[in-house]
């Protein structure tokens, strides 16, 4: 069988950081009831660059740390719920804006799980043998959907992405199992309006909704891979709310320095927040070859999903 993993990460946060103490000058609320409620320190915001811009610079920082050619990319899967447009997608445009002629290339729907949704039909998609290198990216621009005079949702959100480039590894290496799940009933408790497309939410039903899944689900595929939580070397989850965070972590018994947390400085970047974050912590050498990772995440939907890998490449760029 084919060993399939991530050959490469890369991410991109725009410059512009917005504090909870911006928010203070707009909205009734105050930078200790975010922080202790969230884990929400400041987010960045896009402004001017578009969905597709972030992706782009994601794609080819993955691609450059690959150590492959962008030519050999021969697939393109984006998770985001904010293109610019319905059509073309944000991976026709970046397969455009990379020069990758006649590659496939499709966007997938699945809110904050989004990313694990690409990171898995990449892996099939590469065992099947019919591609071989497959660019993943998770990114959102969260800011054209947040109203801003929604207090329980502005102070949540903000922009981002993050990608892998997906391909064979050495024996030992990559993706040893996964899970993906929806729940069309629970779509009522986070969604985008219908009028302005702006994010719903009901937090209560959704907090206890993540709390329950974002645990079970790392359980499932941690045992599903033939590991215990005492071989997990990192959890990274999505980075939505400290609380939910902690809640999964504390259902793996994991210690809390072995989970991954962006959220005080992005917030939530939905299919951006799980890529985002492991780029940071490869990039802060937190991750090394042979470490096991488990990515979970839960969005609108609801969807929710989990990867648990083993991290390592191809032996000549093995780290």
């Amino acid at each position: 069988m084919t060993n399939v993993g991530i050959l490469g990460m890369g991410s991109y946060a725009p410059e512009k950081v917005f504090t909870n103490f911006d928010f203070e000058k707009i909205l009734d609320t105050s930078d200790e009831w975010i922080r202790e409620m969230t884990g929400i320190e400041e987010r960045r915001f896009a402004e001017d660059m578009d969905t597709s811009d972030m992706a782009l610079i994601a794609a080819e920082r993955a691609i450059e740390d690959s150590g492959i050619s962008k030519d050999d990319i021969d697939f393109v899967v984006v998770a985001t719920s904010t293109g610019e447009h319905k059509f073309p997608t944000v991976a026709n445009t970046i397969q455009d804006k990379l020069g990758l002629k006649n590659v496939p290339s499709v966007d997938q729907l699945a809110a904050c799980s989004g990313f694990i949704y690409g990171l898995a039909s990449a892996e099939m998609f590469v065992k099947s043998g019919r591609y071989k290198n497959i660019l993943v990216v998770g990114v959102d621009k969260l800011t054209k959907i947040t109203d801003f005079e929604d207090r329980s949702t502005a102070v949540l959100f903000g922009d981002g992405a993050g990608a892998a480039v997906v391909g064979e590894v050495d024996e030992g290496f990559g993706i040893k199992s996964f899970e993906l799940g929806s729940k069309g009933s629970g779509g009522k408790y986070l969604y985008g309006d219908k009028e302005k497309g702006y994010i719903r939410m009901n937090g209560r039903e959704v907090f206890k909704f993540a709390v329950r899944q974002m645990g079970e689900s790392s359980v499932n595929v941690t045992e599903a891979a033939g590991l215990s939580t005492e071989d997990i070397d990192m959890l990274i989850p999505h980075q939505a709310n400290i609380r939910i965070m902690n809640a999964a972590r504390e259902r793996m018994g994991l210690p809390y320095d072995k989970m991954s947390v962006t959220v005080d400085k992005y917030g939530n970047t939905s299919a951006a927040s799980i890529p985002l974050s492991l780029d940071y912590e490869i990039k802060n050498n937190r991750i090394k070859a042979g470490d096991n990772i488990v990515l979970v995440g839960f969005g609108g939907g609801l969807t929710w999903g989990a990867v648990c890998l083993t991290w390592g490449k191809r032996r000549r760029t093995l780290r």
